[in-house]
């Protein structure tokens, strides 16, 4: 199946517009994630408070609440500031199994300005399910979740700049 990649881009945009609200935007680009990619197994964020990763809103199974940096795909690309792609979570060293199905996982730093705010995390149950396509996709949709933000990006705790 295909991810109409434009659709959920074009969806998000109208959803962010005229809200900067950091953890609504969430909330609602995480849902339009799970219902426009097919294959996935959780679709979330992770916020960066007092150093460490906290659970924020998702769509999947209860996932782990705190994640500490260079912990896990996501706590690594976190501490990175760069997009992990995960083909196969079990040879990750030091994976965080959150949820025993999932087989691969791409997570993105989530950044404005040059500060670390949490990241966007993507699992699935398929081995190797996210490719060069999908990295471009998430990744915009990072961007866009931290322009909507208008300058209030840092209203986030512990948010500090990229290393």
């Amino acid at each position: 199946m295909h991810i109409a990649a434009a659709d959920l881009l074009s969806d998000l945009a109208g959803l962010f517009a005229g809200e900067s609200d950091p953890v609504a935007n969430a909330a609602n680009a995480a849902a339009a994630i799970w219902q426009h990619v097919p294959r996935i197994n959780w679709a979330g964020f992770y916020f960066l408070r007092q150093g460490e990763l906290v659970l924020g809103p998702f769509q999947g199974k209860p996932a782990c609440v705190r994640i500490r940096l260079g912990t896990g795909v996501c706590g690594t690309a976190a501490a990175r500031r760069e997009t992990v792609v995960v083909d196969d979570v079990h040879a990750f060293p030091g994976h965080i199994a959150c949820d025993g199905a999932s087989n691969s996982e791409i997570v993105i730093p989530l950044l404005r300005h040059g500060v670390l705010l949490g990241v966007l995390d993507i699992d699935s149950p398929e081995f190797g399910r996210f490719g060069a396509a999908e990295r471009a996709l998430f990744e915009a949709v990072a961007r866009a979740w931290a322009d909507a933000l208008d300058g209030q990006g840092t209203a986030l705790p512990s948010a500090r700049p990229a290393a």
